[in-house]
C-alpha cells in the first residue's frame, strides 16, 4: 500500500527518520545541540550556499524539528512545511515573505484578536496595506481586489464567531485575480480538513492547540501546498527563480524567520511529534462532547443562543460537512441574557476551566468580549461581532455527564 493511501494516524506514526537512529530508537530523539560539524569545507559551503540540506544551527533548523515537519508533510500531502515558534509566528513569516511595500492584503473583518491586530496595526508600519471585508461576500471580495492585492487571509473556522468561508467560490476567485489563498485552520486540524483539496495554497496553523498533545508547548506551522505561481509575486520573483515552487519557504527559512527569530525549539517539536500522533483520537471525543453539549444548550431555558457549524440547522452546517468532514473543530458559543449573567455562569463552574486557549484536553470557557478583544474599541467589537452576551466554550475530552452536570449547577 502507498503511503499516500494509509490512514492519518499510521502515516503519522510511522513517518520514516529524515537519517537511521544510532540506538534505532522508536520516537526521533531530542537533539537539543545547537551547532553540527561537517566532514568537509565544502559540504559546509554546499549547505550555506543552498545547494544541499543539511543542520548547521538549531536556530535555522533541527533534526528534531525537521522530524516534525515530516510528519506533517506526511499527513497533509504538502509540499513543503516549516515549523515555527507559534502560531502568530507563522501568519507573520507567511504575510511578510508573500507582501511586498506596497501589496495589500484583503482579510476577513472576523479573526482571532491579536491576527486582527497584527493585521490592523503591525503589517500597515510595514508598508502593507490591510483591507478587512466580510470573507463570505464573494461580491465584497472583489470589490477590495485590485492589482497590488497579494493574498486572500481567512480562519477556516473564524474565532468565536464561527463562520465558515466558502473555499469552492473563494478559490475560484482568487485564480481569476491572481492572488494567493492563505488560510489559518487551527480550528480545522489537517485530520479533518484537506487544504490542498480545496484550493488553498497556504495553510498556517496554531499547533499549540489541537496538535500539541493537550495544551503541552506552543507552536506553530506554515504548510505550502505548491500551488501557487510564486514567480508572479514581486516579493518572491527573485526566490521563485531560484527555487521554483519552493520560494516560500525558502525565504521564510533562509530570510523572515532566521532574521527575525521565530525557531521551534526541540523540546516543541518532540511534544508536536507525540501529539500528531493521536490527535485524530482527541478530536472525535471532543467532536462527540460538542454535539452533546450542544444538544444540552439547546434545550435549555436559560441558553439564549446556541452556535456550532457540527448541529444540523445551523447556519455554517452543510459547508463544514463539504469541508470538514462533518467534524468543524471542538469551538462553540453560547449567549445569555446579559454580561452579568455572564460572569456569573463564569464563577460558578467547577469542572470547566477559565482560561485562554483552544483544543486543550480541558474543557476551558472564556468570555471574548471582556478579555481577548478587551483592547478593542466598541465600534470595532461590534464590526467583528464580539457580544457581551457570548461565551466561548473550547471543549476537551472530559467526561460528558461530568461537563453537563457542570452547566446544570452553574446554570
Amino acid at each position: 500500500m502507498s503511503d499516500n493511501k494509509k490512514g492519518f494516524i499510521t502515516r503519522s506514526l510511522h513517518t520514516s527518520f529524515p537519517k537511521p537512529d544510532a540506538y534505532n530508537a522508536l520516537h526521533m530523539p531530542v537533539y537539543d545541540g545547537v551547532a553540527y560539524e561537517f566532514e568537509s569545507a565544502e559540504e559546509i559551503a554546499d549547505t550555506f550556499a543552498g545547494k544541499k540540506f543539511a543542520h548547521a544551527y538549531s536556530r535555522t533548523s533541527n533534526p528534531t524539528v525537521e522530524y516534525f515537519e515530516r510528519k506533517m508533510q506526511a499527513v497533509t500531502d504538502a509540499r513543503s512545511v516549516i515549523a515555527l515558534s507559534s502560531g502568530m509566528a507563522a501568519i507573520s513569516n507567511v504575510l511578510i515573505s508573500l507582501v511586498e511595500r506596497g501589496g495589500n492584503v484583503v482579510a476577513s473583518n472576523q479573526l482571532f484578536g491579536h491576527s486582527y491586530a497584527l493585521l490592523k496595526q503591525t503589517l500597515p508600519a510595514l508598508g502593507i496595506e490591510v483591507r478587512f471585508v466580510e470573507m463570505t461576500n464573494m461580491e465584497a471580495v472583489q470589490k477590495a481586489t485590485d492589482e497590488q492585492t497579494r493574498v486572500y487571509f481567512f480562519e477556516t473556522i473564524t474565532n468565536p464567531q464561527l463562520e465558515i468561508v466558502d473555499l469552492s467560490q473563494l478559490s475560484s476567485l482568487a485564480k481569476a485575480n491572481g492572488v494567493a489563498v492563505v488560510c489559518d485552520s487551527t480550528i480545522t486540524p489537517p485530520y479533518v480538513f484537506r487544504s490542498n483539496e480545496f484550493g488553498v495554497d497556504v495553510e498556517v496553523m496554531s499547533t499549540t492547540k489541537f496538535i500539541s498533545g493537550g495544551a503541552a508547548a506552543f507552536g506553530g506551522v506554515v504548510i505550502d501546498n505548491g500551488t501557487f505561481d510564486y514567480a508572479s509575486l514581486p516579493a518572491l520573483k527573485t526566490w521563485a527563480n531560484q527555487f521554483g515552487q519552493g520560494a516560500l519557504v525558502a525565504r521564510i527559512r533562509k530570510e523572515v524567520f532566521r532574521h527575525l527569530g521565530g525557531a521551534m525549539t526541540a523540546h516543541t517539536a518532540h511534544f508536536m511529534n507525540m501529539g500528531l500522533d493521536i490527535m485524530p483520537l482527541r478530536v472525535d471525543r471532543c467532536v462527540e462532547n460538542c454535539l452533546q453539549l450542544a444538544a444540552f444548550f439547546e434545550a435549555h431555558k436559560r441558553i439564549v443562543a446556541c452556535n456550532y457549524p457540527g448541529v444540523e440547522g445551523t447556519k455554517g452546517y452543510e459547508l463544514a460537512q463539504l469541508q470538514f468532514s462533518g467534524k468543524p473543530g471542538a469551538v462553540m458559543t453560547f449567549d445569555l441574557e446579559s454580561k452579568e449573567a455572564c460572569y456569573q455562569l463564569y464563577n460558578r463552574l467547577k469542572v470547566m476551566r477559565r482560561a485562554t486557549n483552544l483544543n486543550d484536553n480541558k474543557t476551558l470557557i472564556i468570555h471574548p468580549e471582556s478579555t481577548i478583544y478587551a483592547e478593542f474599541s466598541e465600534q470595532e467589537k461590534r464590526e467583528m461581532d464580539v457580544r457581551p452576551t457570548m461565551m466561548r466554550l473550547s471543549v476537551g475530552i472530559e467526561d460528558i455527564e461530568d461537563l453537563i452536570g457542570d452547566f446544570t449547577q452553574a446554570l
